[in-house]
Parts: C-alpha cells; sequence; structure tokens
C-alpha cells in the first residue's frame, strides 16, 4: 500500500494534530506489519554521560524504530537536509528532533550543533554511512563520527538492523513518497558500549583514522549477519 495519499491528507492538518496523528499512524503500521524483535537492551544499564547512537541504514523506517525504542534516551538525530524538502519524509520528522545536516560536505555548523548538543548531556543518533544501503550491504562511513567522538568523548552504542529494508523498501525509482509498508520481520539489536579508541605514538593521522573507524563501523556490522555487513566484513 502507498502512504502518498494519506500523508497529502495528513500534511493540511495543523502542526499539533498532524503530529498525533501521525504517530498514531506510524505505531499502527508497526504493530500491524513488523514483527519487531529487540536485543541487548541491558547493554545500555548504566551509562554515564551522553551517548553517540550509531548503526546501519537501510530505510526511512530506520529512524522510527530506534526512536521508539530508544524513547527513554530522548536522541537527537543526524537527518540529512534533503529529508525535510520531501512531503514524505519532512512529515515524519516532525516525530523525532533532528539537526539538518548538508550531505556530502563538510557541514562545520551542523557538526558544532552536534557537538554542542552532546556536551550540554543530550544523546544523538548518527548513521555513520551517511545514506540507506540499495543492497542491504554496509557502505563505507563518514569520518565525521571521530571527530564527534573525540571532542565530546561520548560513549558510543552501535546499533544493528536487519530487515528493515523489507518493512519499507527504496522506491526503485527514487520516489520517497512511493514507498510502500510491507510485513517483515525486523530486528534490533544492541550492542556494548565503548569509548572512540585512543591514537598510539606510532599511528599516523590517517592510520589512526582507518582503525579508529574501522573499530567503530565492525562494531555494527558483529551485530548483523554476514550478508548485511557488506564493506565491513569481519
Amino acid at each position: 500500500m502507498s502512504i502518498k495519499s494519506q500523508m497529502t491528507i495528513v500534511g493540511k492538518l495543523p502542526k499539533p494534530l498532524r503530529v498525533k496523528v501521525i504517530r498514531k499512524k506510524v505505531d499502527e503500521y508497526i504493530d500491524k506489519y513488523a514483527n519487531l524483535k529487540v536485543e541487548g537492551k541491558e547493554n545500555l544499564k548504566g551509562i554515564e554521560g551522553p551517548i553517540i547512537f550509531i548503526s546501519n541504514h537501510l530505510s526511512n523506517s530506520d529512524g522510527i524504530f530506534i526512536n521508539n525504542e530508544l524513547e527513554e534516551y530522548k536522541p537527537v538525530f543526524v537527518a540529512g537536509e534533503k529529508l525535510s524538502h520531501n512531503k514524505f519524509t519532512s512529515l515524519i520528522l516532525e516525530l523525532i528532533e533532528c539537526v539538518m545536516i548538508k550531505p556530502n560536505s563538510a557541514d562545520k555548523d551542523a557538526i558544532a550543533a552536534v557537538i554542542n548538543k552532546l556536551k550540554s548531556g543530550r544523546n544523538i543518533m548518527i548513521f555513520p554511512e551517511g545514506t540507506r544501503s540499495r543492497d542491504g550491504k554496509m557502505i563505507e562511513a563518514k569520518k565525521g563520527i571521530i571527530l564527534i567522538a573525540k571532542l565530546t568523548k561520548a560513549t558510543i552504542v552501535p546499533i544493528g538492523l536487519t530487515d528493515t529494508e523489507k518493512f519499507l523498501p527504496i522506491n526503485p525509482e527514487g520516489s520517497m513518497e512511493e514507498e510502500k509498508i510491507c510485513s517483515a520481520n525486523v530486528t534490533m539489536k544492541i550492542g556494548k558500549p565503548f569509548k572512540l579508541p585512543a591514537k598510539t605514538k606510532e599511528e599516523t593521522r590517517e592510520e589512526y583514522h582507518t582503525r579508529a573507524m574501522w573499530e567503530i563501523m565492525t562494531s555494527i556490522s558483529k551485530l548483523l549477519p554476514e550478508e548485511y555487513r557488506g564493506y565491513y566484513s569481519l
């Protein structure tokens, strides 16, 4: 079923009512179409200080699943600016607190905003790959996560998602408004928290960034079946 017509109607409502209706519809879709299994929530107990949640990215539904399950942590999502310009995704973004970032650029203002959120004690949710995988396999991540973790000393918590790409598949023609919700067995695994690894005296800056990025991203890929690991296969 296409959600385009429904979202067009909802988009005309006043914002307070619109948000209420969207949240209700999203919860109904998840209850009806997603057989959701969540593992590893016990890993979140006792974490002190702000958290950077990181995850692989498969679908426009990823943020909804994560936001619902991490509601008590009130994560602020780092989201691509283009999502705010799309009729469908802009409505979904109203359910989630976000820092919007320009894709494929060193958006210093957005990165500064993320760092300030963490330093003020807020938790952040980042998809380090920067975009949804088109084939379900992990792709090479952007290195901004290293700078953010280094400057804030925040704890990193990995999340592995599977089958969200079946719940809300990417439209082959690229139209997010034409994406359709389907029945799927969705799994969300929360990994153990860790800190950004320290640079050794022997490492060059480039060597350190390569190693740190590998450790960060394989913390996600370890939570996924082999066929999802892609660039970060172990």
